[in-house]
């Protein structure tokens, strides 16, 4: 008697799932890494990234509609 072939596919489908998750990691990775060194530029010209693009004075009124 033979072992039931399920198993193997149960195996199988897990480890892919695992696969996928860790090629997602490393992604997420990249991207961070990225994003920190955007904010080093940023923190080191001395602009406030959420400052960024204000200009001084009075603002312009929104348009009521559209």
């Amino acid at each position: 008697m033979g072992t039931a072939p399920k198993a193997t596919q149960t195996k199988r489908l897990r480890e892919r799932n695992r696969q996928e998750n860790h090629e997602l990691k490393i992604e997420k990775r990249a991207i961070r890494k990225e994003q920190r060194k955007e904010r080093e530029l940023t923190k080191g010209s001395g602009l406030d990234p959420d400052l960024a693009g204000i200009v001084p004075g009075p603002q312009p009124i929104p348009p009521l509609y559209g």
